[in-house]
């Protein structure tokens, strides 16, 4: 554990000690609360990061240096990009993720287009989307999205 980790950890406990002391019934019900959204989120993030896991453990670093690393240019932003936007992936686990991908051999540029596209574009949600917001700004949204999600791919090979 770093020290930033423990620092964090640290002002949260005191944060939490003060907010007993202040209030006992408001605590234990915010943290039933969050119990609750912990429980409810915890089965998506463990299959998530498993499935992760397991494609990493299953996909050498050589497969994907060739495939999403410096020389696979467009086609490789292109196919992380669609991979992204398929998975619809938290930021939460989108992040940490990128890390992964860089230290395996993936390029920068490429690694951007598929966690802009994770975080950005919904395509697992676009019945949902459709059905309350309407086909045209479903799809005009998706579409610029993804089209940000290209951009900023392309500005960060740019950059770097």
């Amino acid at each position: 554990m770093n020290a930033m980790n423990i620092i964090t950890y640290g002002v949260v406990g005191i944060l939490l000690l003060v907010s007993f002391v202040k209030s006992k019934e408001k605590t234990k019900k915010a943290l039933k609360v969050a119990l609750k959204s912990f429980m409810k989120t915890a089965p998506g993030l463990l299959l998530l990061v498993g499935f992760v896991g397991l494609t990493l453990g299953l996909i050498t670093p050589e497969t994907i240096s060739r495939v999403l690393g410096e020389g696979s240019g467009i086609l490789g932003a292109l196919i992380a990009a669609a991979i992204g936007a398929i998975t619809m992936i938290p930021a939460v686990i989108a992040f940490p993720l990128a890390g992964t991908l860089l230290s395996t051999g993936a390029a920068v540029p490429t690694v951007t287009a598929f966690v802009s596209s994770a975080v950005m574009v919904g395509l697992a949600t676009t019945p949902i989307e459709i059905k309350y917001f309407g086909k045209k700004f479903t799809i005009m949204r998706n579409s610029l999205s993804l089209l940000v999600a290209l951009l900023l791919a392309w500005l960060m090979g740019v950059i770097l």
